[in-house]
């Protein structure tokens, strides 16, 4: 019998598959090779998981993968309705992500409480001002996203002493539906977008939403670029209508040197990092090998992707 053939489209540096040889026929490929290459493929490892090629590629003539997974946790750059509607299986990194990024956000936090920025802008003018800070303790937080970095970063900010309210698509037990979000955001101290992006999240938070927060308020958003509307949130931040903001991600990635985000007041920009921490994508080739034993001994996958709700879902099916 043939060993499957696995493609991989590849982004520097190539993932490790040594643990593979003998077990599957790699061939690895750019954007540019990716729709002559899909019909050859068993399994396709979406290991540039930046890249839009396979949302572009999939409706091609000819058979498809009968697995695609993506060293991602989102999955809306290879999504299309072919795909969609296909009986391709589709996985993601889940369980890669969630501890670095809670991280990232509590980090925020803090640094936002204790006006970190202030701190280090004075030092840089060689100024001494003393200030008062803010106690993070027994502040409240609404965390847009129920899935498993959402909850992660609800766990690490409640071992702060947060009140933290966590938002899903629809209530269920401890957790608020999106119904509700808007009551809660109004009584917020931070308001965390963790969300994945789908029709029904894209542009959620707009001029309305930022008109409902606090004045005192800040938002975070390590989801999606495109779940803000960045000129809404500029304007909020220039009009004050709340007192400050993060984003990690962005609606065009990379961020331009000409991008107006770049200078407004009391935002802090990133580059897409606060899930990357020090092996992360050895972790990811790890996962991917492991999953692939799995899927050769005709073993179920985890971290199967909803293809119609566009992620995966809690396991108690509610979500």
């Amino acid at each position: 019998m043939s060993e499957p053939t696995l493609l991989v489209l590849d982004t520097d540096p190539s993932p490790r598959l040594g643990r593979l040889t003998g077990r599957a026929s790699v061939r690895y490929t750019d954007e540019a090779g990716l729709a002559a290459q899909l019909p050859l493929a068993d399994v396709l490892l979406v290991w540039d998981f930046t890249s839009d090629a396979v949302r572009a590629a999939w409706p091609g003539d000819g058979p498809r993968p009968a697995w695609v997974h993506t060293a991602s946790a989102g999955v809306d750059r290879l999504l299309c309705p072919e795909l969609a509607a296909s009986d391709t299986v589709v996985t993601n990194a889940r369980g890669i992500f969630e501890r670095p990024i809670a991280e990232y956000v509590t980090g925020l936090v803090l640094a936002f409480a204790k006006d970190l920025p202030g701190t280090l802008e004075l030092q840089h003018r060689r100024l001494w001002r003393h200030r008062e800070s803010a106690q993070v303790a027994g502040s409240r937080a609404v965390v847009v996203g129920a899935g498993p970095i959402g909850r992660e970063i609800t766990r690490l900010l409640i071992a702060l002493g947060v009140q933290v309210a966590l938002v899903g698509r629809r209530a269920r037990r401890t957790i608020h539906g999106v119904a509700e979000l808007d009551r809660l955001a109004s009584m917020a101290d931070w308001v965390i977008c963790a969300a994945p992006l789908t029709e029904s999240t894209r542009g959620m938070f707009d001029a309305r939403f930022f008109g409902l927060m606090q004045p005192s308020a800040r938002f975070i958003n390590v989801g999606r670029g495109p779940l803000v509307v960045e000129d809404d949130l500029v304007a909020a931040l220039r009009k004050r209508w709340i007192a400050g903001a993060a984003l990690d991600v962005f609606e065009q990635e990379p961020l331009g040197p000409q991008s107006p985000l770049w200078g407004v007041p009391d935002l802090i920009v990133s580059p897409h990092m606060s899930g990357d921490t020090a092996g992360w994508r050895d972790r990811l080739g790890e996962q991917f090998v492991e999953m692939y034993e799995l899927w050769s001994a005709g073993e179920p996958l985890p971290n199967v992707v909803d293809k119609q709700r566009g992620y995966v879902p809690a396991r108690d099916r509610s979500e």
